[in-house]
């Protein structure tokens, strides 16, 4: 839910879509998904597993845009 918040925020730059694991059992097993949250960015290339705070997040989607 962290990754729809920022993207209100700044919908221009961040798109975010929320899959329910259970329900698309494909696009789980397609990221390897095993809990919940679990934020995949770029098709894969990065992910953040778990409830993180907002400035982990935040962190974590600076050092991705350099």
């Amino acid at each position: 839910m962290l990754a729809h918040a920022m993207a209100m925020e700044n919908p221009k730059m961040i798109l975010a879509e929320g899959v329910g694991a259970m329900e698309f059992y494909e696009l789980s097993e397609k990221y390897g998904i095993g809990a919940v949250p679990d934020t995949v960015v770029n098709e894969g290339e990065h992910r953040v597993v778990g409830a993180v705070p907002e400035n982990y997040m935040l962190s974590e989607l600076k050092q991705l845009a350099k």
